[in-house]
């Protein structure tokens, strides 16, 4: 972590620690079980072979690293700015031999990747620009530590169009709070702090504005797909393409 951490980042953490234990569970149940299926579609977009390693970057508790190995066969080094979250990711790791062998761990930010340039083939990460102070130079810097032609994957929250959007808003302004204090106090905060975080996302950096900035980092032939009614979006593109 950067000696002085800005607001967004500090809150970031302070929200995700109580969370790893439960995590797995609670954010497959409140996301009605479309989150796994949306990690699979991201993984599945990195076409990794064997030999190849890949980056995941803010990697959580582990699933998405898991799921690279369990797909693809191949190594990775998983990366979060939570030691909280590392440590879920690293019991899990270390209860499989499989993926023991093919995961490491370390923690640090997506903003200044302790890695040189083209140290990876691939990349993943999940869940990341809604937390980060500048997206468009944390793109640049994911870009940078990909080898030219490699892919890189992303998950992230989307915002529903339409008649859609109602039942969403209701649900992630009073449905997540309230099944969230009946999980622990933790997850209640995380549940109202969700919906606001989706849709300043959404002003900020709309798909389209999102997709300009892959493409200004190196990133090209950028493609996205909007999964469950646009609740999910996995984009995907390959470093110097």
């Amino acid at each position: 972590m950067s000696p002085v951490a800005s607001q967004r980042k500090r809150h970031a953490l302070e929200m995700f620690a109580p969370l790893p234990g439960s995590y797995d569970e609670v954010a497959a149940a409140f996301s009605f079980w479309q989150d796994p299926r949306w990690r699979r579609a991201a993984v599945a977009a990195v076409g990794a072979a064997p030999e190849d390693r890949v980056l995941d970057v803010a990697c959580g508790t582990g699933l998405v690293s898991a799921a690279l190995v369990g797909r693809w066969g191949c190594r990775v080094v998983g990366l979060d700015q939570s030691a909280a979250m590392l440590a879920r990711a690293r019991a899990r790791i270390e209860a499989d031999p499989a993926l023991a062998a093919r995961i490491s761990l370390v923690e640090g930010e997506a903003e200044r990747l302790p890695f040189g340039d083209g140290e990876f083939d691939h990349l993943t990460f999940t869940y990341l620009l809604r937390y980060v102070d500048d997206p468009a130079a944390t793109l640049r810097e994911l870009g940078r530590v990909v080898k030219p032609g490699g892919r890189v994957a992303s998950l992230e929250f989307g915002l529903p169009r339409g008649a859609w959007l109602w039942p969403w808003r209701l649900y992630t302004r009073a449905g997540l709070p309230a099944l969230g204090r009946l999980v622990s106090r933790g997850w209640y905060d995380a549940g109202r702090f969700l919906g606001p975080s989706i849709e300043r996302l959404d002003r900020e950096l709309p798909l389209p504005r999102q997709l300009e900035l892959w493409a200004t980092a190196g990133i090209g032939r950028v493609e996205a797909r909007q999964m469950s009614l646009g609740g999910g979006v996995v984009i995907w593109g390959t470093v110097g393409g």
